[in-house]
């Protein structure tokens, strides 16, 4: 789960992480108010969406005072920005952050991540900040440094002194920006973050170390933990559709193709998009209703997906093991009855009660193939060999 950065760095300021002074606004009025409570010449605003990029998409801009910060945030506040992380669609700003400016120095990165490849927390840091991490470990990876940490002892003394004098510190700012990193991690473990980036971490002309960016990644799975985090989600920064979803307890997410996809059990749906590309489609969805899921759940799903104006196929391919394959075909039909399919529709049944959800399926008067072989399956619905829809 992503937060906003105006969130992000309350956190941090929780836990002891240096940050700009600032306030968030939803209306211009709001950021005059922030703005006339900072103390700096120089102001900054910043949209605040869940997406990277801002700053070359116009999302931050530097204002002389509360008026020029005001009309900046009026061109932001409100309508959509397009940034590389959002797709042509992009987000609408529906708050800025209005920061005090920096004089700043140097620009480094930090973060503290999973390696699943190790099974532990790393911490990367680059002399190379405000810069997109992936360029540097492609162009000068010997400017980035990666450290495992054990989760049990933490970020030790000796290695976070060791990461501050790669980034070019020493005497009391390697001291001082080795308790930066250490409280990241520290943030990082006590939220049960997937993610902890800092983007830049900036040293001023003051010689101060601050915060200028932050990013958040909450695990999911751990939320029940943290009543308090799950409360910072923007739901209007989350697609609709997902949102839905998790209403009615499916793992559901949005992609860019035109087929839909509903599958129980992750494996199977991972493979089953797979063979869709393989056979030259693209799956416009990530669709598991698990085991559990009864007709109505079913039903829920199939509205989802229907309910994407790219979705042009639908392909339910389920294995029938915790869930029958009759309620699967109960769910089906009753979603359709309350939605006007007017797309192709592949149905594979195999395992518990196939035979009967057949026999619903056909009694239904729905306009549907069977499919019994997965890869006639996936080239018919991918389009590849697709002629003809059969009335069963």
């Amino acid at each position: 789960m992503n937060i906003h950065e105006y969130q992000a760095k309350k956190l941090f300021r929780s836990f002891g992480i240096p940050v700009p002074v600032g306030g968030v606004a939803r209306t211009s009025e709001e950021v005059v108010q922030q703005a006339a409570k900072l103390r700096a010449g120089t102001l900054v605003v910043k949209a605040q969406i869940h997406a990277g990029g801002r700053g070359k998409a116009g999302g931050v801009l530097t204002a002389d005072g509360p008026e020029a910060a005001r009309r900046h945030a009026e061109r932001l506040l409100g309508n959509v920005l397009v940034t590389r992380q959002t797709g042509p669609e992009g987000r609408v700003v529906r708050s800025v952050l209005i920061e005090e400016g920096q004089n700043i120095e140097h620009e480094y990165y930090v973060a503290v991540m999973l390696d699943r490849a190790t099974r532990r927390p790393v911490i990367l840091v680059s002399p190379d900040g405000g810069m997109d991490i992936e360029e540097v470990a492609a162009n000068t990876p010997g400017h980035l440094f990666k450290l495992g940490v054990d989760p049990l002892w933490g970020l030790r003394d000796y290695e976070a002194r060791c990461l501050a004098a790669f980034l070019g510190f020493s005497g009391k700012r390697l001291h001082f920006c080795a308790g930066i990193l250490q409280k990241l991690f520290t943030l990082y473990q006590s939220c049960d973050a997937a993610l902890v980036e800092i983007n830049p971490l900036i040293l001023t002309t003051e010689g101060n170390l601050l915060a200028l960016d932050a990013k958040l990644n909450l695990e999911e799975n751990a939320l029940f933990r943290h009543p308090d985090l799950k409360a910072l989600e923007d739901p209007e920064e989350r697609d609709p559709l997902e949102v839905q979803a998790e209403r009615h307890g499916l793992n559901y997410i949005r992609l860019n193709g035109n087929i839909g996809v509903m599958v129980n059990g992750a494996g199977l749906a991972m493979a089953t998009m797979d063979l869709i590309k393989q056979a030259g489609g693209e799956p416009a969805n990530f669709l598991d209703v698990g085991g559990g899921a009864d007709a109505g759940k079913i039903a829920a799903g199939f509205r989802i997906i229907m309910s994407d104006p790219k979705v042009e196929a639908i392909f339910v391919n389920i294995f029938g093991g915790i869930l029958r394959c009759d309620l699967l075909a109960e769910g089906v039909v009753m979603a359709t009855r309350e939605t006007d399919v007017s797309v192709p529709l592949i149905v594979r049944l195999q395992g518990t009660n196939a035979e009967e959800g057949q026999r619903i399926l056909q009694k239904s008067g729905l306009l549907f193939t069977v499919a019994k072989d997965l890869h006639a399956a996936a080239k018919h619905i991918a389009g590849v060999g697709y002629h003809e829809h059969s009335r069963q």
